[in-house]
Protein backbone atom coordinates (compact mmCIF):
# COMPACT_ATOMS: atom_id res chain seq x y z
CA UNK A 1 0.00 0.00 0.00
CA UNK A 2 1.10 3.79 -0.74
CA UNK A 3 -0.17 6.21 1.36
CA UNK A 4 -1.73 7.94 -1.65
CA UNK A 5 -4.41 5.40 -1.55
CA UNK A 6 -4.63 5.24 1.93
CA UNK A 7 -8.11 6.48 3.30
CA UNK A 8 -8.84 5.97 7.40
CA UNK A 9 -12.36 7.22 6.99
CA UNK A 10 -13.26 4.42 4.52
CA UNK A 11 -15.23 1.91 7.10
CA UNK A 12 -14.86 -1.67 6.93
CA UNK A 13 -17.30 -4.53 4.77
CA UNK A 14 -20.38 -4.53 6.40
CA UNK A 15 -20.40 -8.30 5.38
CA UNK A 16 -17.99 -11.09 4.87
CA UNK A 17 -14.14 -10.78 4.34
CA UNK A 18 -13.76 -9.32 0.69
CA UNK A 19 -9.87 -9.68 -1.05
CA UNK A 20 -8.58 -6.18 -0.60
CA UNK A 21 -9.29 -6.12 3.33
CA UNK A 22 -7.73 -7.91 6.58
CA UNK A 23 -9.55 -6.99 9.80
CA UNK A 24 -6.19 -7.76 11.36
CA UNK A 25 -4.51 -4.40 8.92
CA UNK A 26 -4.69 -1.04 10.53
CA UNK A 27 -4.14 0.47 7.63
CA UNK A 28 -7.17 2.33 5.60
CA UNK A 29 -9.35 0.42 8.61
CA UNK A 30 -8.45 -2.96 7.41
CA UNK A 31 -8.20 -2.05 3.24
CA UNK A 32 -5.08 -2.62 1.01
CA UNK A 33 -6.44 0.26 -0.74
CA UNK A 34 -8.75 2.50 1.30
CA UNK A 35 -9.22 4.86 -1.29
CA UNK A 36 -10.30 1.91 -3.75
CA UNK A 37 -12.79 0.94 -1.19
CA UNK A 38 -14.11 4.59 -1.49
CA UNK A 39 -14.28 4.40 -5.63
CA UNK A 40 -16.33 1.03 -5.21
CA UNK A 41 -18.86 2.09 -2.66
CA UNK A 42 -19.89 5.34 -4.57
CA UNK A 43 -19.47 3.77 -8.02
CA UNK A 44 -21.36 0.94 -6.68
CA UNK A 45 -23.94 3.10 -5.34
CA UNK A 46 -24.77 5.34 -8.09
CA UNK A 47 -24.96 2.29 -10.76
CA UNK A 48 -27.51 0.98 -9.21
CA UNK A 49 -28.96 4.47 -9.35
CA UNK A 50 -28.62 4.48 -13.03
CA UNK A 51 -26.15 7.17 -12.51
CA UNK A 52 -24.27 5.66 -14.82
CA UNK A 53 -21.90 8.69 -15.88
CA UNK A 54 -20.85 9.54 -12.65
CA UNK A 55 -20.23 5.79 -11.50
CA UNK A 56 -18.01 5.61 -14.44
CA UNK A 57 -16.57 8.95 -13.02
CA UNK A 58 -16.14 7.59 -9.79
CA UNK A 59 -14.02 4.08 -10.93
CA UNK A 60 -11.69 5.91 -13.97
CA UNK A 61 -10.74 8.25 -11.00
CA UNK A 62 -9.51 5.84 -9.05
CA UNK A 63 -8.20 4.13 -11.84
CA UNK A 64 -5.34 6.69 -12.29
CA UNK A 65 -3.54 5.63 -9.09
CA UNK A 66 -3.06 2.14 -10.33
CA UNK A 67 -0.33 0.91 -12.99
CA UNK A 68 -0.87 -1.08 -15.92
CA UNK A 69 -1.09 -4.72 -15.43
CA UNK A 70 -2.16 -4.78 -11.15
CA UNK A 71 -5.09 -6.45 -10.07
CA UNK A 72 -6.42 -3.04 -8.93
CA UNK A 73 -6.05 -1.33 -12.32
CA UNK A 74 -8.04 -4.31 -14.18
CA UNK A 75 -11.05 -4.24 -11.45
CA UNK A 76 -11.47 -0.47 -12.10
CA UNK A 77 -10.90 -0.62 -15.83
CA UNK A 78 -13.31 -2.81 -16.14
CA UNK A 79 -15.92 -1.54 -13.87
CA UNK A 80 -15.18 1.47 -15.93
CA UNK A 81 -16.56 -0.58 -18.95
CA UNK A 82 -19.61 -1.45 -17.26
CA UNK A 83 -20.88 1.39 -16.44
CA UNK A 84 -20.01 3.29 -19.94
CA UNK A 85 -21.40 0.05 -21.36
CA UNK A 86 -24.97 0.40 -19.32
CA UNK A 87 -25.02 4.49 -20.25
CA UNK A 88 -24.68 3.39 -23.48
CA UNK A 89 -27.68 1.15 -23.29
CA UNK A 90 -29.72 3.72 -21.02
CA UNK A 91 -29.23 6.60 -22.64
CA UNK A 92 -28.69 6.18 -26.37
CA UNK A 93 -30.10 2.38 -27.16
CA UNK A 94 -26.87 1.60 -28.12
CA UNK A 95 -27.16 -2.53 -27.48
CA UNK A 96 -24.23 -2.77 -30.66
CA UNK A 97 -22.08 -0.23 -27.95
CA UNK A 98 -23.12 -2.01 -24.85
CA UNK A 99 -21.97 -5.13 -26.01
CA UNK A 100 -18.92 -3.97 -27.01
CA UNK A 101 -18.12 -2.43 -24.22
CA UNK A 102 -19.29 -5.50 -22.16
CA UNK A 103 -16.74 -7.42 -24.16
CA UNK A 104 -14.10 -5.49 -23.27
CA UNK A 105 -15.27 -5.18 -19.12
CA UNK A 106 -15.32 -9.49 -19.55
CA UNK A 107 -11.38 -9.28 -20.65
CA UNK A 108 -10.53 -6.89 -17.67
CA UNK A 109 -12.46 -8.70 -15.06
CA UNK A 110 -11.29 -11.91 -16.22
CA UNK A 111 -9.18 -13.92 -13.15
CA UNK A 112 -10.30 -10.93 -10.65
CA UNK A 113 -11.76 -12.61 -7.48
CA UNK A 114 -15.23 -13.15 -7.24
CA UNK A 115 -15.69 -11.00 -4.14
CA UNK A 116 -13.23 -7.97 -4.59
CA UNK A 117 -13.60 -4.77 -2.53
CA UNK A 118 -17.00 -6.10 -1.73
CA UNK A 119 -18.64 -6.32 -5.15
CA UNK A 120 -19.87 -10.05 -6.02
CA UNK A 121 -17.63 -9.79 -9.21
CA UNK A 122 -18.40 -13.37 -10.04
CA UNK A 123 -22.30 -11.51 -10.64
CA UNK A 124 -21.18 -8.71 -12.60
CA UNK A 125 -19.00 -11.32 -15.11
CA UNK A 126 -22.57 -13.66 -15.10
CA UNK A 127 -24.55 -10.60 -15.91
CA UNK A 128 -22.12 -9.13 -18.78
CA UNK A 129 -22.41 -12.76 -20.42
CA UNK A 130 -25.98 -13.26 -20.15
CA UNK A 131 -26.57 -9.37 -21.84
CA UNK A 132 -24.32 -9.62 -24.63
CA UNK A 133 -27.16 -11.90 -26.31
CA UNK A 134 -30.00 -10.85 -24.16
CA UNK A 135 -28.99 -6.82 -23.45
CA UNK A 136 -32.65 -6.39 -21.63
CA UNK A 137 -30.97 -8.44 -17.92
CA UNK A 138 -29.24 -5.17 -17.30
CA UNK A 139 -32.28 -3.47 -17.22
CA UNK A 140 -33.09 -2.76 -13.56
CA UNK A 141 -29.76 -4.62 -12.26
CA UNK A 142 -28.17 -3.72 -9.29
CA UNK A 143 -24.84 -4.35 -8.70
CA UNK A 144 -24.39 -6.41 -5.29
CA UNK A 145 -22.03 -4.81 -2.67
CA UNK A 146 -21.17 -6.57 0.36
CA UNK A 147 -24.39 -8.54 0.03
CA UNK A 148 -26.56 -5.82 -0.27
CA UNK A 149 -27.63 -3.87 -3.61
CA UNK A 150 -27.35 -0.01 -2.25
CA UNK A 151 -28.35 2.92 -3.91
CA UNK A 152 -27.04 6.62 -3.78
CA UNK A 153 -27.00 8.99 -1.39
CA UNK A 154 -26.33 12.22 -1.91
CA UNK A 155 -22.90 11.91 -0.55
CA UNK A 156 -22.23 9.77 -3.42
CA UNK A 157 -23.09 12.60 -6.08
CA UNK A 158 -21.26 14.81 -3.91
CA UNK A 159 -17.77 12.45 -4.47
CA UNK A 160 -18.69 12.22 -8.52
CA UNK A 161 -18.91 15.96 -8.21
CA UNK A 162 -15.44 16.17 -6.68
CA UNK A 163 -14.00 13.92 -8.54
CA UNK A 164 -15.16 15.46 -12.11
CA UNK A 165 -14.26 19.09 -10.90
CA UNK A 166 -10.77 17.81 -9.43
CA UNK A 167 -9.07 19.04 -6.46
Amino acid sequence: MTDHTRDYSVAPPISGEPTGWDPDRGESNGWEHGTLRRAVVHGVRLFNDRAFHESHDCFEHEWYNYGHGTTESSFLHGMVQVAAGAYKRADFEDDDGMRSLFRTALQYLQGIPDDYYGVDVREVRQTLETALEEPAAIDGWLIPLDGERPTARPIDREYAADVETGP
